[in-house]
């Protein structure tokens, strides 16, 4: 029986959950899906990651009119990816940020990455028609930004590459908790197919050094507690370095990229199988380590042919 190409047969719909992760503070949820987080300021309320749709963004306001009724001013992006950005328009923000380097992403791939991931996870694009366009930040940072939310200090900053270039975090520092997107992972896969697997661990551990009480990471549960979030950033770490080390041996004796499918397999299929969206990301995952691995540092655009040539060439 020939696999299903990422998530294209993945058409279950997911149970959603709304976790108090600090004070004001929540991590939308979804089984394996895409998070969105809410901080809850004095006048108004800011987003992390806009979802995939105007459809599932307006989940994630049903949830949030249960907790107050204050008007969403920003929405933080933390990277470019399609399936973070596109229900935007949903929320009506004054603010879209993002960094500098995400946006430039934005510019050089983003309607590649959306075609792309139309095909990949058919799912989350259901009600794609009320996607208005490419979403643009009104607002860019290099390093670093504070937005005040009336009294509440919210810090966004870029602490290294990892699951793209262009990565934020964002820190709530008066309840010492991060909103991290795609860099933390909770019992699902990391999607490396854009990703900087080199810099990833020292970026993790610059996370840590916040030391956290609680992180709403990208997928998975919200990760409150000390110990759950280091649980959480142990396994993430160890999920790239389990994914590129195979590929690295592979490349160092000239062997093929099929060959490094092969090794992620067996090294990361006993640990990380049962992980969601495994399948979906380690295609994208090996083929990026093969480049990387290769030297090339900046990773090549994925377009829906691209896609489809790859997925022919590991099946057969």
């Amino acid at each position: 029986m020939t696999k299903a190409f990422a998530s294209a047969g993945d058409m279950e719909e997911k149970k959603t959950s709304f976790t108090q992760v600090g004070d004001g503070l929540y991590a939308f949820t979804a089984e394996g899906d895409p998070n969105t987080g809410v901080i809850i300021g004095d006048d108004s309320v800011m987003i992390v990651e806009a979802q995939a749709t105007p459809r599932l963004a307006r989940k994630v306001i049903d949830h949030i009119r249960e907790v107050t009724d204050k008007p969403i001013s920003h929405l933080v992006l933390t990277h470019y990816h399609a399936v973070r950005v596109l229900g935007a328009s949903a929320y009506g923000a004054r603010e879209i940020i993002m960094s500098d380097v995400a946006r430039s992403m934005v510019a050089e791939r983003g309607q590649e990455d959306w075609d792309s991931e139309f095909d990949r996870f058919p799912r989350l694009f259901q009600g794609h028609e009320e996607i208005p366009g490419l979403t643009w930040p009104t607002t860019t940072f290099s390093d670093s930004m504070t937005v005040y939310l009336g009294n509440r200090r919210v810090d966004i900053m870029h602490l290294g590459r990892a699951h793209t270039a262009g990565d934020a975090v964002i820190w709530v520092p008066d309840q010492e908790v991060m909103f991290t997107g795609d860099i933390v992972e909770y019992h699902s896969a990391c999607y490396c197919g854009d990703g900087h697997f080199n810099d990833w661990g020292e970026t993790l551990a610059n996370i840590a050094a916040f030391e956290p009480q609680a992180i709403a990471p990208g997928r998975g549960d919200a990760l409150v507690g000390p110990e759950m979030v280091a649980k959480a950033i142990a396994a993430t770490e160890d999920f790239v370095r389990s994914t590129y080390k195979p590929v690295e041996k592979v490349v160092g004796r000239g062997g093929t990229l099929k060959e490094a499918w092969d090794a992620v397999r067996a090294e990361c299929d006993p640990k990380f199988k049962d992980y969601a969206i495994y399948e979906h990301c380690l295609p994208f995952n090996v083929a990026r380590a093969y480049d990387e691995a290769r030297g090339i540092d900046t990773p090549r655009v994925w377009t829906a042919q691209r896609d489809k040539e790859m997925w022919a060439s590991l099946q057969g």
